[in-house]
C-alpha cells in the first residue's frame, strides 16, 4: 500500500495519544512532524517512542533560529535521532542554515521561509521589505545556497518557489485545507492538498483535518486520514 505525501502534524501534550495517532495513521502518512511543544514536553525519548511505533519518517519541527554556533550544535545534539526532517528559519542567514547542514549531513535540513499563520499585513509589520511572496522566494534562495534541502513554504508561493530553486529541493506545504475545512482556523494563506501537490509540493503538512477525528477513534481517525490521503496519490 503507498502511503499518501502526508506530513501529520502530532500536536498533542500526550505521549500515550501521539502513539495511539501513529499506531492509527502509519498505514497512509509518509511523515509525521513532532514540533517544538512535542520536543520540549517529550524530549529525545518521546521522538524515540514515535520511531519505535512506525517506519514512517520523523520531521523535526523545531524551527531552530540562533546564531551559527549555537544552530550547529543545537543539530549535533539531535544528531542521535536521525531525523529525515530538521527546520531552521531561513532568516537566519546563509551561515546560519549552513552551519546546521554541515552538522546534520544525513538529515534533510529545512528552510523555513514565512509561517503561514501570517498575512500579508503580518508580514510588513514585521519588517519585511517585500511581500510574503516575494519573501519566500528570497529565503527559499537563501536556504538552498546554504545547502538546505527542503523548503518549507505556503501553499500561495510553492509554484515560485519551484521555479527560483529548481527540481531537486523537496517543498513541504502547512496551510492546507480540505475544502470543508477552508478557513476555520488561524492559518491565513492555505490551499487545498491536491492543489498543493499539483502546484509543485512534494508533502503537505496535515494536522487538525485529521487528528480532531481521534474524537470518534481510532478507526474514525484512520478512515480520515485515508480520505484525505487517497486524493494524492
Amino acid at each position: 500500500m503507498s502511503k499518501a505525501p502526508i506530513v501529520l502534524a502530532i500536536d498533542t501534550p500526550n505521549l500515550e495519544t501521539a502513539i495511539a495517532w501513529v499506531k492509527a495513521t502509519q498505514d497512509h502518512i509518509s511523515v509525521y512532524k513532532l514540533g517544538l511543544e512535542f520536543f520540549l514536553t517529550f524530549g529525545s525519548e518521546g521522538v524515540k517512542a514515535i520511531q519505535n511505533e512506525t517506519d514512517s519518517d520523523i520531521f523535526l519541527d523545531l524551527k531552530l533560529h540562533d546564531i551559527p554556533h549555537t544552530v550547529s550544535g543545537a543539530a549535533k545534539a539531535v544528531a542521535h535521532l536521525a531525523p529525515k526532517f530538521l527546520t531552521v528559519h531561513a532568516s537566519g542567514g546563509n551561515a546560519m542554515v549552513k552551519a546546521a547542514v554541515d552538522a546534520l549531513p544525513n538529515t534533510r535540513v529545512t528552510g523555513v521561509t514565512i509561517l503561514t499563520s501570517l498575512s500579508e499585513a503580518d508580514v510588513t509589520e514585521i519588517g519585511f521589505r517585500s511581500a510574503a511572496l516575494q519573501s519566500a522566494v528570497a529565503l527559499a534562495r537563501i536556504a538552498v545556497d546554504a545547502g538546505a534541502r527542503a523548503i518549507v513554504c505556503s501553499p500561495l508561493e510553492i509554484s515560485a518557489v519551484r521555479h527560483e530553486v529548481g527540481a531537486t529541493p523537496i517543498i513541504i506545504t502547512p496551510g492546507v485545507r480540505p475544502l470543508d475545512m477552508v478557513g476555520t482556523d488561524d492559518q491565513q494563506r492555505t490551499m487545498t492538498p491536491q492543489d498543493a501537490i499539483a502546484a509543485g509540493a512534494n508533502l503537505v503538512v496535515i494536522g487538525r483535518p485529521i487528528t480532531q477525528s481521534w474524537a470518534q477513534g481510532a478507526h474514525a481517525m484512520k478512515e480520515r486520514a485515508q480520505e484525505i490521503g487517497a486524493n494524492l496519490i
